[in-house]
């Protein structure tokens, strides 16, 4: 069984991430989707949330697993037998920071990183940029799956961050 993972906060899940664990899904038999706990960070989603919302919005692939991780993420896949890691790289300045992280995962543990261009369309997309714009009342509903933009404004209404 081929498998791959494909890592993130996800806060929230966007189309080009969408799109990126789409294209995973069709050349791997099993993708993962690792959501990263970071517990000095707090999002806007808990993490429960998100692999709710990545669980719902993948739902029609057949071959996607979503689970929270925290620590290395080679350990994650040294646990699950995974041997690829599976990036998108939405510009150049992606790519510096990546390849040292494709190069020490590789280094720790010999597993292997794709880096698949992102679709031009979302270049420029960033969960942060998504909740900075939809925070201000920007629309925002042709970045994110129509699931996801209903719990986001739905969120920052309840919070009082949506203007």
């Amino acid at each position: 069984m081929r498998r791959a993972v494909c890592p993130g906060s996800f806060d929230p899940i966007t189309n080009g991430h969408l799109d990126i664990i789409s294209r995973a899904s069709r050349l791997y038999d099993e993708v993962y989707v690792a959501v990263m706990i970071n517990k000095s960070k707090k999002g806007l989603f808990e993490i429960e949330e998100r692999i709710e919302l990545i669980r719902r919005v993948t739902a029609d692939y057949g071959n996607v697993r979503v689970e929270a991780f925290h620590g290395l993420l080679v350990d994650f896949c040294k646990q699950r037998d995974i041997p690829a890691i599976v990036k998108g790289l939405r510009a150049v300045s992606d790519f510096d920071y990546e390849l040292q992280m494709a190069q020490m995962n590789n280094g720790l543990s010999g597993v292997e990183t794709l880096f698949v261009p992102t679709n031009p369309t979302y270049s420029f997309l960033s969960s942060s940029l998504v909740k900075e714009v939809a925070t201000w009342g920007g629309d925002v509903s042709h970045l994110v799956p129509p699931m996801v933009l209903e719990v986001l404004t739905e969120r920052l209404k309840q919070d009082g961050k949506q203007d």
